[in-house]
């Protein structure tokens, strides 16, 4: 008798074998693998049963390096080739790089790209060294799990621009896994409350992790998770809160020179203080003195937060700006889910509840619940879902995205919250007669002036007809897809000669700028408007006058002298205001020219019509 094979829909044709997929949250301090074991999301532990994987890495003149716990041990006898905090790095060039990460590491620029590190085993770049994180936790995973990984979701902050996106793909690529998706962290810790514990409403999510700070409003319904705002601080992290009470520390033992092996001893015990003093009232910490030995100073719980409390005021301030952009009050918010180890510092939590009026979520251990979330995502993408568990996840672009105009404007087609993925096309046209190319400027960020934005990519359209200026029609499409990464194409409508690129820049938004972006688009916003308002009136000036220059050196014959001085004398005041920076002055002396050249326009239509006519019957002309 023949067995039929049959599977519920939706299930894995053999309903006892089960895809395996993984949820990796690549952390700043610590990382974890995570998976969906017996329906239960469960994050893997070590040999040891750690399920933290500290993100160090440890290189050696000779041999393999060294992973996790191991190299954290090491950091303070071999802190050069010790590799902390790589997530800082990712995606970055050395200008972008923020003092600490300068003094603790050999940073070498190579020139167009990545800082690379400067280790025993030679010349590594963050993506090589957050590869060698990665190949360990994907080694733990099949180890535990007895196969091997058919897919993963890869965690990123909200806050993570196109360059450090590719960085950590390519990282998982040299790593051997397949990435499914990058998911934001704010957005899979959502998941992991939403569908625990089935939960409908608007919710927000505070990321404080050890590296950056993310806070995203989102609204839960029926299986649908919609990311109404996000905002956060690329530069803010439990890192800053060490490296705080770390310079505090040096101050106390009154400036004595720590060499490089002390210096990373006193930041590591400056770490050990800060999560000690999560439970403590105060706690004597040993510095380490070269010449001296150590010395003990006691660190209490007040002094810390009154040392810290700039770097929580500070984490309000993306809070504020995301509320508001997605246009909800604090009493809106049903509930607050907190996630980082960072979140478990006393005063971060009290500011939160002080904030929103009513305690945070933390019901899921604030280190797992990341990736928690991811792995769950990870069983829907590998098939493992079942019918009845559908639902939909949408996510949004942190910053808006855009082109270069003339005159240095930005002319934004994403704004940003936009859903993703998405696709949106904008028409544009040439500025001067017979322009045959066009080149297009990809640019990131909030301002009215390019020179304010992040520059993403350059590339051209060639090959357009030859065409009065305005004639030409050139639609440029952008298309971000779910991981937030960036394509762009440029097509003429006449021809449908096309020209694409796939965004992947050098390296990307340094510390500073990504922290600020959107905070400067707000206190600009007033000026910006002004200049633009200057560099639309400039760019129709700049255009009226070499039109009528145009014009009077083909047809200056059908001007007496008088009208021909008036037209010279008004480009001449036009051609003036350009350097300056009244908008209005411009826009009434573009006028004043116009008016003054309107009966020579007239004359030249005349003509025109003319010589068409010339030697044609009325009865061979057609309508």
């Amino acid at each position: 008798m023949v067995l039929l094979q049959l599977s519920e829909p939706g299930e894995s044709p053999d309903p006892h074998q089960k895809r395996l997929g993984v949820g990796i949250d690549l952390g700043t301090t610590n990382s974890l693998v995570a998976t969906i074991r017996h329906s239960i999301p469960e994050c893997l532990p070590d040999a040891d049963g750690r399920a933290l994987l500290p993100s160090v890495v440890r290189y050696f003149r000779d041999g393999e390096p060294v992973v996790g716990a191991d190299a954290l041990m090491a950091q303070v006898l071999d802190p050069r080739n010790t590799i902390a905090s790589v997530k800082r790095l990712m995606g970055r060039g050395l200008a972008d790089t923020d003092a600490g990460m300068r003094a603790r590491y050999d940073l070498v620029d190579c020139g167009g790209g990545m800082v690379r590190l400067k280790t025993a085993a030679g010349l590594r770049t963050p993506v090589e060294v957050s590869a060698e994180i990665l190949q360990a936790l994907r080694a733990r995973a099949e180890d535990t799990l007895g196969g091997d990984i058919e897919g993963a979701v890869i965690t990123v902050p909200a806050y993570f621009d196109d360059a450090q996106r590719q960085a950590t793909k390519d990282a998982a690529k040299l790593a051997g896994l397949n990435v499914l998706r990058l998911l934001n962290e704010p957005t899979a810790a959502a998941i992991a409350y939403g569908l625990d514990e089935a939960a409908e409403g608007i919710y927000a999510v505070f990321d404080l992790g050890g590296g950056t700070f993310d806070f995203s409003v989102l609204q839960l319904s029926r299986g649908v998770f919609e990311v109404k705002a996000t905002s956060g601080d690329s530069a803010l992290g439990g890192d800053d809160f060490d490296e705080s009470l770390w310079l505090w520390l040096q101050e106390q033992v009154k400036g004595v020179d720590l060499d490089c092996s002390s210096s990373r001893a006193l930041l590591a015990e400056a770490r050990r203080v800060k999560e000690a003093l999560t439970t403590e009232d105060s706690v004597i910490a040993t510095v380490p003195i070269a010449a001296d030995g150590v010395r003990e100073v006691k660190v209490t719980a007040s002094q810390f937060q009154t040392l810290t409390q700039s770097l929580v005021d500070r984490s309000l301030l993306p809070v504020k700006k995301a509320l508001r952009d997605a246009g909800y009050s604090p009493a809106d918010i049903q509930a607050v889910v907190l996630v980082g180890g960072a979140t478990r510092m006393p005063h971060v939590r009290s500011a939160v509840e002080r904030y929103f009026g009513r305690p945070p979520f933390t019901d899921i251990d604030p280190d797992k619940v990341v990736a928690i979330g991811a792995a769950i995502q990870a069983n829907v993408l590998v098939g493992n879902r079942r019918a009845d568990e559908d639902w939909l996840l949408l996510d949004v672009i942190p910053l808006s995205l855009g082109l270069e105009t003339m005159g240095g404007l930005t002319e934004k087609v994403i704004s940003r919250n936009s859903t993703i993925p998405i696709s949106k096309a904008q028409d544009f046209t040439t500025f001067k007669d017979g322009q045959t190319a066009m080149a297009i400027h990809v640019v990131q960020g909030e301002r009215e002036l390019v020179q304010d934005c992040r520059s993403l990519a350059r590339f051209e359209l060639r090959g357009i007809p030859p065409m009065p200026a305005g004639g030409a029609r050139i639609r440029v499409s952008f298309q971000v897809d779910a991981d937030g990464l960036l394509s762009v194409s440029a097509q003429e409508q006449t021809t449908g000669i096309e020209s694409h690129i796939t965004v992947k820049p050098s390296y990307g938004l340094s510390d500073d700028e990504i922290a600020t972006m959107l905070r400067a688009g707000f206190e600009h916003a007033n000026t910006d408007m002004k200049l633009r308002a200057l560099r639309e009136h400039s760019v129709e000036a700049e255009r009226l006058i070499e039109a009528t220059r145009q014009a009077l050196g083909e047809d200056a014959h059908l001007l007496d002298a008088d009208e021909r001085t008036r037209i010279e004398a008004a480009i001449s005041v036009l051609t003036g205001l350009l350097s300056g920076t009244d908008a209005d002055a411009v826009k009434s002396a573009v006028d004043a020219l116009s008016a003054v050249t309107g009966e020579f326009a007239a004359r030249r239509m005349d003509q025109a019509i003319r010589k068409a006519l010339t030697g044609n019957r009325v009865d061979n002309l057609s309508v």
